[in-house]
């Protein structure tokens, strides 16, 4: 009797492909020279890069009195860059460690590029770190060691310290997981290699993989171990990111719904900027048979919920400014809605709670353009959201006659510019010399999860109607 196919989900591979298709299709691009399109583009970052790189020394030569702040707005345009690429760098631990340990098999294509992704987003972040300090060669005194003329300790009581820990920790795991999960592919690209130096690199990088039973088994038990250690991770670090301002007494950041608040918008942001490196990835290297339609609706779903949180978060701070009967924090509220940021204010409520709404219409969701399109729009209102915490709670604070607004200065924005191309560069290199699909995991699924291996059912002898699984 013949089969019958049940399909019970869409595959996640299309394309008939085999296992040598998935080799092929993700070392092409590796193993190729650069395409006329990646030039172009790695030459226009790289030309983005150094101009920031002229506004990041002038910073360190001449001082912080560059940048737009003033005796009111003691942090404005850079501590709102620092949050936002911080909260870019969400999504891809979320991708790697939580849903692997909740075995989605959907992630398997996107994980790799969301990897990389938030190793570049936490050095663009850490960046703003370095311009703070004034003098980035002192940096190492945010760390608790002595030094030569006696003890010098941080202040363990600032939460600013804890941003060190919390980045530095989360950097060097998301490292590991990220490398770890390239060592089988880095093996594969060795095998193929036809220069002695392809080779010679890919097999130091490789660790010597031979691919045997044991390795493969000391491989699952290390991803284990790195999703269980990357977890509490995704939360940690924005809660404690968010901890900057809500353990201050300022109008507008003393709040405790800043913790779950601000990890709710770090993963809404780092999807949408995720969907976006996808999306172009995707085209560029003609992937589309990896990384399908029914990943990109899935992270949409994600956008929006995680959207509809950070709206049900706008609206609380509405509620508890009202309830708390403090005209101080009423008149932040108001302030940031009505008040001379109030453009501000509205770019961030339209973008972020009004735009992924969008994504309930099924056409929408599965929109190759819209989804592009909005994921630009949700990331625009993230870093509104950023700034109008910041400047307008700072802008205006108790005394009327310290009020005084915030424009950004050349430099301010070229310290920003810097971060677009350091992130784009290494983004780049990294999806011209290393394969930004996982190939290893991808091909672990592909018999459940591929056009190639259908499920099928086929009826029974024993009772009709009865189907049994093969």
């Amino acid at each position: 009797m013949s089969h019958v196919s049940a399909v019970v989900r869409p595959p996640l591979v299309t394309g008939g492909k085999s296992y040598h298709d998935i080799t092929e299709d993700v070392c092409r691009q590796v193993e190729g020279k650069p395409t006329t399109s990646w030039k172009i583009v790695f030459a226009i970052s790289s030309l983005v890069l150094a101009v920031g790189t002229v506004s990041v020394f002038w910073t360190w030569w001449d001082g912080l009195g560059n940048w737009g702040l003033n005796k009111t707005v003691g942090w404005a345009w850079d501590i709102t860059n620092f949050v936002w690429w911080v909260g870019i760098g969400h999504a891809g631990t979320l991708i790697s460690a939580i849903l692997l340990l909740f075995r989605q098999k959907w992630r398997t294509s996107v994980n790799r590029a969301a990897e990389a992704m938030t190793i570049f987003a936490v050095i663009c972040a850490a960046s703003f770190i370095l311009m703070h300090a004034g003098r980035a060669w002192l940096a190492y005194w945010c760390i608790p060691i002595p030094n030569t003329y006696g003890s010098l300790w941080v202040n363990f009581n600032s939460p600013l310290v804890w941003d060190v820990f919390a980045i530095s920790t989360y950097f060097s795991v998301s490292c590991l997981f990220w490398y770890a999960g390239l060592i089988p592919d880095l093996a594969t690209i060795r095998d193929r290699a036809k220069s002695k130096v392809s080779k010679y690199i890919y097999g130091l990088l490789s660790m010597g993989w031979n691919g045997n039973t044991k390795t493969w088994a000391r491989y699952e038990y290390v991803s284990l171990i790195l999703a269980g250690i990357s977890t509490p991770l995704v939360l940690s670090v924005h809660t404690i990111v968010s901890f900057d301002f809500a353990t201050s007494v300022i109008p507008g950041w003393h709040t405790t719904i800043f913790p779950p608040y601000f990890v709710a918008g770090a993963i809404f942001s780092g999807f949408a900027m995720v969907n976006n490196l996808l999306l172009i990835v995707r085209w560029t290297f003609k992937l589309q048979d990896y990384i399908t339609i029914e990943h990109i609706e899935t992270m949409n779903k994600i956008i929006t919920v995680t959207g509809s949180i950070v709206g049900i978060a706008y609206i609380t701070e509405f509620f508890i400014a009202a309830y708390s009967g403090v005209s101080y924090e009423q008149y932040a509220f108001i302030n940031r809605a009505t008040g001379p940021y109030w453009w501000a204010y509205w770019a961030m409520m339209t973008c972020n709670v009004v735009t992924p709404q969008l994504f309930w219409i099924r056409g929408i969701r599965r929109s190759i353009t819209w989804t592009f399109a909005l994921a630009v729009v949700v990331n625009i209102g993230m870093w509104f959201e950023r700034f109008v915490i910041i400047v307008t709670s700072l802008h205006r604070d108790y005394i009327p006659s310290s009020w005084a607004m915030f424009s950004p200065t050349l430099i301010d924005i070229g310290d920003y510019v810097f971060t677009f191309g350091l992130f784009f560069v290494l983004f780049l290199l990294f999806a011209k010399y290393l394969p930004v699909i996982n190939m290893a995991e991808v091909k672990a699924v592909m018999k459940s999860s591929s056009e190639r291996f259908p499920y099928k059912v086929k009826p029974s002898s024993k009772k009709p109607g009865q189907h049994v699984t093969e």
